[in-house]
């Protein structure tokens, strides 16, 4: 059902290349001829006209500003900014309307908008038929205009002022490859995606020379620290819960309003820092509850290959509040924050933490709820995307049995499979 509804749908690319990241080259020959898709295009200039020309939902517009004003506002944490680049308040309420609006023109070029027509924009009501997308930033925007995070965060949550509904897929930095990646997650399991910096391994060793402290138990081998100031759904908080009060990320028709204030209350929502967000915005932060059980994947074009999907499963840890702020301290603590622990084999790419950071192919990862890297080596086999990496037990594995006459290995079979019969659409 993945591959089917993927065939016909867009992934929308709202500017350009960002800081030249190679997930962020937007490449419409993977997306048509492995997934289906079509690539639609749209300048940065676009989200800038449509804020000053009004072309967005004006009644909506005022909804989403007062519950964003006693939803996050209220919650807008401590300005970390030097004094002499500080906004001032009058600035900061400014930013806050600018990125609403920015929300709401994200949200309308994806799926469109019927109440644009009603204003006379019959064109830009149509919106591009995305179900997924991504958003440049960095840095020709943001040097001069507030920065997405907020728009980001708030569309990949299950929630907004609307109420709870389903999640949209939008990628920081408009890296395509963690978008689709997000999208493989949110189709196998129906629930919000965490986007993700791959950030840094901690060892146990590190983490005690920094903090005094001695990880034991799920850290007693360290964990990579996943942080990005930009798309990370409030879902990552890991404030739903299931019937035994246990932290889970639950499809949205299972989401409860007591939850989405749970989800709100986790989060904190800082000025974004000048000296690199030079326009201003405003980034989530919060620590994901430990002990959710997730799965991090990750699509990478390598030239002369084509796609490649790397997968692995894990739990979320949480650090002492002193220990955290230690080590929160040593990037961006105004930045939301998830420690995953990878479970190890022993062998290879998951010897150890480490070396599951060091394979891992790019500084981006998708990571879902759940342990569904079974469910994901199917639907690559199903596109023709071979697995380079994964922790996933044989016995769970299922591919197409024509995979068994291309010999005994499961990887060096799978990449010869894949090659053989080659992209659907191509």
């Amino acid at each position: 059902m993945a591959v089917a509804i993927m065939r016909g749908k867009s992934y929308l690319s709202i500017g350009s290349v960002s800081m030249g990241i190679g997930g962020s080259m937007t490449d419409p020959d993977f997306l048509q001829e492995y997934l289906g898709m079509r690539t639609e295009y749209v300048d940065a200039s676009e989200v800038l006209r449509r804020i000053q020309l009004g072309i967005y939902d004006k009644e909506e517009y005022e909804k989403a500003l007062k519950w964003t004003k006693e939803n996050c506002i209220v919650r807008e944490g401590e300005d970390f900014n030097p004094e002499h680049l500080k906004h001032n308040r009058e600035q900061k309420d400014k930013d806050w309307e600018f990125v609403v609006k920015m929300t709401l023109i994200f949200r309308d070029l994806m799926i469109g908008n019927p109440e644009l027509n009603k204003i006379g924009f019959g064109e830009e009501a149509l919106g591009h038929n995305a179900i997924s997308g991504g958003f440049q930033g960095q840095r020709q925007w943001t040097d001069f205009l507030p920065d997405g995070d907020f728009s980001e965060a708030i569309l990949n949550s299950s929630f907004d002022w609307n109420g709870i509904r389903e999640p949209f897929v939008f990628a920081t930095e408009d890296d395509h490859l963690n978008g689709i990646s997000m999208l493989f997650n949110k189709l196998l399991t129906n629930t919000a995606q965490i986007f993700a910096d791959v950030r840094t391994y901690w060892s146990a060793e590190a983490i005690e020379r920094v903090s005094g402290w001695k990880p034991d138990g799920i850290l007693s081998n360290g964990a990579i620290f996943l942080k990005n100031s930009g798309s990370c759904t409030l879902d990552g908080t890991g404030q739903q819960s299931n019937s035994e009060d246990k932290p889970v990320m639950k499809p949205f028709w299972e989401i409860s309003e007591e939850e989405v204030e749970k989800m709100l209350d986790a989060t904190t929502w800082y000025p974004s820092a000048l000296e690199y967000m030079r326009g201003g915005g405003f980034s989530s932060q919060f620590l994901t509850r430990e002990g959710m059980p997730v799965t991090m994947c990750r699509v990478n074009l390598v030239k002369g290959l084509g796609p490649v999907l790397q997968i692995a499963e894990g739990w979320t840890a949480t650090l002492p509040d002193e220990v955290f702020k230690l080590i929160d301290g040593r990037t961006d603590k105004i930045w939301p924050s998830t420690f995953f622990v990878p479970r190890l084999t022993g062998n290879g790419r998951f010897k150890d933490v480490y070396s599951v950071m060091n394979y891992w192919g790019a500084n981006h990862g998708a990571i879902s709820y759940g342990h569904i890297g079974a469910d994901l080596i199917t639907l690559a086999s199903a596109l023709s995307i071979p697995v380079n990496m994964h922790n996933v037990d044989e016995d769970k594995i299922f591919r197409p049995d024509a995979w068994s006459a291309f010999g005994t290995d499961s990887e060096g079979s799978d990449y010869r499979a894949c090659k053989n019969y080659g992209p659907l659409y191509k």
